[in-house]
This record gives structure tokens, sequence and C-alpha cells, in this order.
């Protein structure tokens, strides 16, 4: 009996020390050091905007974004390591929450963004350079619902055909046949991320992602196209850029947040949900039957700001 009574103390001690450290943890994952304009409506599925850096989207990514959106998710605005006045405007006129995170760390926003939102148990997140179409957020939803019940994978996160962007860019390729003409401009088309790839360094490709010269249709036409075809989707074997995706609130909570470190933090987020997605054999499920927009990675942005403001057509709803 009193061997019994020492291993149920141990026992005890023992989850005492381990709520301590999650605690701690969680502690340093978050911060009350925030201006929350909170407008919640205590919905199951929540946007999460990261913004207030590239001002000048504002007008077209908002707009797209209040057309395309379904009426049963919430949204909030998140920015990090500042305090926007237009973006508090624009989420006071569209009833939508803002939160403004005083350190700037994008894994830390987004802690705080969910931790907002307790009743939340679908998450969408969209980086503020990213375009939104008809049918996004519905589709997403489907091709998580069918993985699910149908599919071969337990999906980590969904993301959506991305034209810039590492993986997606040679789905975009071949559906649109385009795959010979982009070798023979460019360079060999692969399914690979990195600085090294003309997809995420050179602004000519991305103004031709973009449609320059008629190389691809405009991003709605494209979109109507493949939301027109049988549905379908693929698993990603590589890191995939996570400015448009869909995750449950589970995953982020089974990763334990997003580990908060040093500095800005950008990119980071994205290494640890593809990690754990890894990791975890979660797969990440890339839709084929919906495309947004990206504006552009790090080398091709000042050339890319040029071409928006001259060309914004391109970019508004068609």
């Amino acid at each position: 009996m009193e061997l019994i009574v020492k291993i149920l103390k141990k026992l005890h001690l023992l989850d005492f020390a381990l709520k301590v450290k999650k605690n701690r943890i969680r502690r340093k994952r978050l911060t009350k050091k925030v201006r929350f304009e909170n407008r919640s409506k205590d919905k199951e599925k929540l946007l999460i905007v990261l913004a207030g850096y590239k001002p000048f989207l504002y007008e077209i990514v908002f707009k797209r974004i209040k057309k395309f959106v379904d009426n049963d998710i919430e949204i909030c605005i998140v920015s990090s390591g500042k305090y926007d006045e237009k973006l508090s405007e624009i989420a006071e006129k569209n009833d939508w929450s803002y939160l403004s995170v005083k350190r700037n760390n994008v894994a830390l926003a987004q802690n705080v963004a969910i931790n907002s939102f307790p009743n939340a148990k679908l998450i969408y997140k969209l980086d503020e350079d990213i375009f939104v179409t008809k049918n996004y957020f519905k589709n997403l939803l489907k091709t998580m619902n069918d993985c699910e019940k149908k599919g071969e994978y337990k999906p980590g996160f969904i993301a959506p055909m991305i034209p810039i962007n590492g993986f997606s860019n040679m789905l975009v390729l071949e559906r649109f046949n385009k795959k010979k003409e982009y070798e023979k401009r460019f360079e060999k088309p692969l399914y690979k991320a990195g600085r090294e790839r003309m997809i995420e360094s050179n602004p000519d490709v991305a103004k031709a992602f973009w449609g320059e010269n008629d190389f691809l249709p405009q991003l709605d036409e494209m979109n109507k196209i493949v939301n027109k075809d049988k549905m379908d989707y693929v698993s990603c074997p590589i890191r995939f850029s996570i400015g448009a995706i869909l995750f449950e609130r589970k995953l982020w909570e089974d990763m334990g947040m997003f580990e908060v470190k040093s500095g800005p933090g950008m990119g980071l987020d994205e290494e640890q949900i593809c990690s754990y997605c890894m990791i975890s054999s979660n797969a990440i499920i890339v839709s084929k039957n919906t495309i947004v927009g990206h504006l552009s990675f790090g080398t091709q942005n000042e050339s890319m700001k040029k071409y928006f403001e001259e060309h914004k057509d391109v970019f508004n709803i068609q």
C-alpha cells in the first residue's frame, strides 16, 4: 500500500510538472501587449489576414475578400509589430475584428489571433498579397472534407493552386498547357521552392504568371475554368508557401501553437507547420479546383509593385 501511495505521489508531481511546463511554453507563445478591436460573432470558422506592410494592395485585396468570403466565416485582420489606422477603418467598416500585436513576430501574431477566437474550429489564413477568387473558401473546405472522408491522406492543411508558388506553379503550367513555353522562355519547370528558382526570384516570371503577353488567362478566368473541372487534389511532398491555407484548430493545438523565436520570424511559421505535417504524417493537400493570386516573392516585390500600380485591371475582380 505504501508503495502505491509513493507511485501516486510521483505521478501527481509529474503531472503537475508537465502542466507547469505547458503553461510556461504557452506564456512564451502568447502576449497581452496587443490592441484588439473585437467584433467577434463566435463563429466556428475564422479568417485571419496578416497585413500592414503593403498598403498599396489594400483596396483590391480586401475588396476581393469582402466579395468572396462566405457568411459563416468571421474575419480578423492582424498586424504584426504595428498599428495601422487604415486597417482599423477597413475592419470597422466591414464589421470585422482588428488585432494589432506590439511585437513584430508573425508566429506570435497568429498565435494571439487564433487564441482570441476560442470557438473557431477551422482557420483560414491569408497573407496581405493574396488575391482570393470565387468559391475559394467553399472549395478548400470541400477538399478538406472529401480528403477526410474518401481520401488516402490525413490532411494537415489545404491550399489552393497559386501560380507564383514553388510547387503549384507546375500544376498551373500543366493545366493550361504552358510547360514547354515556360521552359523555352525561362527555365526547366520543376516542383521546387527556393530563391534560386525563377518562380521566386525573376520579376518577368511573376508578370508572366499574372498574364503578361497573354501567357496565362486573367486570374478570375483561370479560376472559373478550374472551378468547372472534376474535383481533384494532390499531396505536396515539398515545402509549401503558406500564404493561403485552411487548417483545423486541432492541428495548431497539437503543434503546441507556433513556436515564437527571436526577430520577426518571417518564414519560420511556414517551416514549422510544413515540418509538423511531415513528421506527424498529416498531408499538405493542394486543391486543383481553385486558383488564387500571389503578387510576388521578395526579390520580385519592387518590380511587381510598379506592375500592379500600372495594371490594376489585371488584379481587380473581373
